[in-house]
């Protein structure tokens, strides 16, 4: 899949079934939906998850959360603006 997909399935509205949740989550944050977007990634193991659920509640406004969040994926805050950060997870994600 490229971007340009992905961007172009933001028209939708739902996500792709073929998408990874992680992919998911990210979409229906850019869509607007924080909560589905969180809801996605919330009990999910690993430092992927984390790094995605660190973002949205940097997103949200909650920095001692997301430092959290970020700790568990290995990951330091990023001083890149929160539109940077999420195209960077979608590039990272997109394979």
């Amino acid at each position: 899949m490229s971007k340009s997909l992905f961007y172009e399935s933001l028209t939708e509205p739902l996500p792709p079934a073929h998408f990874s949740v992680l992919l998911k989550s990210l979409w229906y944050d850019k869509k607007g939906d924080w909560k589905k977007a969180h809801d996605l990634v919330d009990s999910l193991a690993g430092e992927e998850a984390a790094w995605v659920h660190a973002y949205l509640h940097r997103k949200e406004g909650d920095s001692w959360n997301a430092d959290y969040w970020y700790g568990r994926a290995k990951k330091l805050r990023p001083s890149l603006t929160l539109e940077e950060e999420w195209e960077g997870l979608v590039s990272h994600f997109i394979k």
